[in-house]
């Protein structure tokens, strides 16, 4: 073969190339959403198939969107894009859209009757049954070991009373220790060591409430200097957690009600519920501050209450014309 003909041949296999990947054609793909194997991903899965969907956080807040779904996706595949899943073939999804039971007015024709499917939610508020507080004793000293023996005195002070004041049923645990050189910095000069400081920190959870406002107060008295911060949580939220469902559920029911009989009809079957997700109460924090100086009035604290939030999507049958 002449080296023209090698010339001209290589140029044509990059035009190719070039052809291909400039005017790569889109394809539509129908299938089940899933969740990768590894998490953090989705993928649409044809039976077949898989297609790894680069851009699932562009559709994850539509109401169709959910593990088990059927949808239909426009889009490119993305043979050299390198993922962390490594599932399926990666796959960018110009548009997409859920099929058969997408939102609260999707109606199926199928044997004479109709499907619907809708969505509840509901928010439970719950009063926290435990708190986490550290305090910690900071000590500062012209050598490490000046400012280590002080914070050791102060710490146990500290720690007995925390144990008196939180009772017996109180959780503590030594939660962090450091030791640090004072430095002063000075323009155009190397930073000076003036001293050290010692910090002990202990972390107390309590399942008494009430006593939250003595704990902060006895180890202030005992020569704790800093509170790095309460939060409040519920530990035992299985009993809100079944209420929000319930509460969920019965609202679910309650639309699919009103859908059928808006379109002159009546429920005839619950076919599938599912349960999109319990969000379990996020702890209550507390700002932090500095450990005041020991008053007369113990220190007030406010609880509040937690949210507990739940939805459920709900697909029923519903025959038209029933009435």
């Amino acid at each position: 073969m002449s080296r023209t003909l090698t010339t001209i041949l290589g140029t044509m296999a990059l035009v190719a190339l070039f052809t291909t990947t400039a005017f790569a054609k889109e394809i539509t793909v129908q299938g089940r959403l899933q969740r990768t194997v590894e998490p953090g991903g989705w993928v649409i899965s044809t039976g077949s198939q898989e297609y790894l969907l680069l851009n699932f956080r562009n559709f994850q807040n539509e109401t169709w969107f959910g593990e088990g779904r059927e949808v239909e996706a426009v889009g490119e595949t993305k043979p050299d894009v390198m993922t962390t899943q490594m599932q399926g073939t990666p796959f960018e999804a110009r548009t997409m859209r859920g099929l058969a039971r997408g939102n609260a007015a999707t109606q199926i024709e199928s044997r004479g009757l109709s499907k619907v499917a809708v969505t509840g939610d509901s928010i439970v508020q719950a009063l926290p049954d435990t708190a986490i507080l550290t305090v910690s004793v900071v000590t500062q000293g012209r050598s490490a070991l000046d400012a280590q023996q002080e914070n050791a005195t102060r710490s146990e002070a500290v720690i007995r009373a925390l144990k008196s004041a939180a009772g017996a049923g109180a959780e503590i645990k030594t939660s962090g220790y450091s030791l640090q050189p004072i430095r002063v910095y000075k323009e155009g000069q190397p930073p000076t060591i003036t001293g050290y400081e010692a910090r002990n920190s202990v972390t107390v959870t309590l399942s008494d409430l009430t006593k939250v406002g003595a704990v902060i107060d006895a180890t202030g008295a005992a020569g704790a200097n800093d509170v790095a911060g309460i939060s409040f949580t519920l530990r035992k939220d299985r009993p809100a957690r079944d209420q929000a469902l319930t509460e969920a559920t019965r609202e679910a029911l309650a639309k699919a009600q009103v859908l059928a009989t808006a379109l002159g009809g009546r429920v005839v079957r619950i076919v599938e519920v599912l349960e999109e997700g319990v969000d379990r109460p996020r702890p209550i924090y507390a700002d932090q501050f500095q450990m005041r100086t020991m008053k007369a009035e113990s220190t007030p604290i406010e609880v509040g209450t937690l949210d507990i939030t739940s939805r459920v999507q709900l697909i029923a049958e519903v025959e038209i014309g029933a009435r």
